[in-house]
């Protein structure tokens, strides 16, 4: 499913990448071990939001395959395209996450894995704000990103220009925090994809729980 015209800058980055940002990541033990925390937390037939959904694999094929329903959303027609192909028992759609309509509460839990990345501060804190509240309460939410302090900063990832921002460790979680999540558990580690043109990255990932009172704004 296309929601419009999608020529951003991340959807150009991903077009590009196709397949190939999938086998640069498969060997991640990092992101699988996300996966199976939780998997281990979630009811039955859970209804699961993944943000960023790339190809498919690995997020949405675990949880199609473990019979939870999921609506993947990706902003790059390519990668929606690779996913609906790869992942048939799940839901795509090719849209821009900040301006997808959501339901409050609708969700048991969100997936949100690398997809901040190019988004500015004033970005990233909102769209949290905004998934927040679209988990029901006490519903999980499984987050990756890289912890740098930068800001508009002009770099190359696997041979695609990128404007990248980030924050640190230490304010991604205050972040996650401030949008109503409580983190149960964090994991740092440094992961190099399998890219010729990949360099070694520092990757967080945090595990977290929705509480009863919805964020404000």
């Amino acid at each position: 499913m296309v929601d419009g015209n999608h020529g951003s800058p991340a959807a150009a980055v991903f077009d590009a990448l196709g397949g190939d940002y999938e086998a640069a990541f498969a060997s991640s033990e990092a992101h699988r071990a996300s996966l199976a925390w939780l998997l281990e937390r979630l009811p039955p037939a859970a209804r699961v939001l993944d943000v960023g959904s790339g190809t498919g694999r690995p997020t949405a094929a675990a949880l199609a395959a473990a019979g939870h329903r999921v609506l993947g959303v990706d902003v790059s027609p390519v990668m929606v395209e690779i996913a609906s192909r790869q992942v048939p028992d799940a839901e795509f759609r090719c849209g821009d996450v900040r301006s997808v309509p959501f339901e409050d509460g609708s969700f048991d839990a969100v997936c949100l894995y690398f997809a901040l990345l190019q988004m500015s501060r004033a970005e990233q804190s909102g769209l949290l704000r905004r998934l927040v509240r679209a988990l029901r309460p006490g519903g999980l939410f499984a987050l990756a990103t890289v912890p740098l302090d930068v800001e508009d900063f002009d770099g190359v990832f696997m041979g695609q220009s990128v404007r990248v921002t980030s924050f640190p460790a230490q304010d991604v979680i205050g972040l996650v925090r401030d949008a109503g999540l409580t983190v149960l558990s964090e994991r740092s580690v440094l992961f190099t994809p399998a890219h010729p043109d990949a360099a070694p990255e520092p990757q967080l990932f945090l595990h977290c729980r929705r509480g009863g009172t919805a964020p404000a704004g």
